[in-house]
């Protein structure tokens, strides 16, 4: 590992890797509380078609996954505010329509066809210094709301109903958190790309849920987990590159380490359980 971390580029991976781990635990954890995974991967594949936005018309295409995600995010919480049945049918429709307006944007692009692997599967050693600067930027956005307004979010992650009941503003919270959710989204497509986006934001947090007995519990261990998941999976790539010379992508290893640590924590769960039992 010390030979990996004298490479300038590798080290810019593993802070964006750690600033990620962040935004994933707090978010994730909120995420699979109330249990909205498929609104996240339907925001994932919705800002997809803001990159093919971006190619079409020339600006930097995470702009406009950032335009399409928080679009989305806003029609998604607005739609289900108004109608909780029939959600999960505007999610798969807003998963597919976003998806294909990024294919098609991006076929009507001048020019040749981008690669579009970075995007699909992410590349966390292609990060820049402005993304260190955008992701820490979240990471406080992010601890910011979940610290200045934990009660109500919680109270709105746990039983919207009673939380409605007692006054909390649910609609305005629920907004705020599908924004972040969808930021983080973005911040995640260079990570791990569109495809494996809402593995990364529910599996740490998933993963710390039977050892944490409060939500703040919870966000750390999701944190650490997301964390040792993103240290291991650069590892891993870059021991593989320069030992056996077998060059994997490591978006699709991060999430491989991240169900390893998911299966290892139930299974100990259990061992715990049935020996307490």
């Amino acid at each position: 590992m010390s030979g990996a971390l004298a490479l300038p580029f590798f080290r810019d991976a593993l802070v964006a890797g750690l600033l990620v781990a962040v935004a994933c635990g707090v978010i994730g954890s909120y995420v699979v509380v109330k249990e909205i995974a498929s609104i996240s991967g339907g925001l994932a594949h919705a800002a997809f078609g803001g990159v093919g936005l971006g190619y079409l018309l020339g600006f930097d295409p995470m702009l406009g996954a950032v335009g399409f995600g928080l679009a989305s995010s806003a029609g998604i919480g607005l739609a289900y505010q108004k109608r909780r049945r029939g959600l999960e049918t505007l999610i798969s429709m807003v998963w597919a329509v976003g998806m294909a307006l990024g294919v098609l944007f991006i076929a009507m692009a001048p020019g040749y066809a981008p690669d579009l692997t970075a995007y699909l599967f992410g590349n966390i050693l292609l990060v820049s210094p402005n993304y260190l600067v955008l992701a820490g930027a979240l990471d406080v956005a992010i601890l910011a709301s979940a610290t200045l307004l934990h009660r109500p979010l919680q109270a709105m992650a746990f039983d919207e109903e009673f939380a409605e009941v007692v006054g909390v503003p649910v609609r305005l919270l629920l907004l705020l958190l599908l924004a972040l959710t969808a930021l983080t989204v973005v911040l995640l497509i260079r990570v791990v790309g569109v495809i494996l986006v809402i593995a990364l934001l529910t599996i740490p947090a998933a993963a710390a849920r039977p050892w944490a007995n409060t939500l703040r519990r919870m966000m750390v261990l999701a944190t650490l987990a997301g964390g040792a998941s993103i240290v291991i999976g650069l590892w891993v790539a870059w021991w593989l590159s320069v030992g056996p010379g077998i060059d994997l992508p490591t978006g699709p290893l991060i999430v491989l380490v991240s169900a390893g640590l998911y299966g290892l924590s139930w299974a100990a769960r259990s061992l715990t359980e049935g020996g307490t039992g």
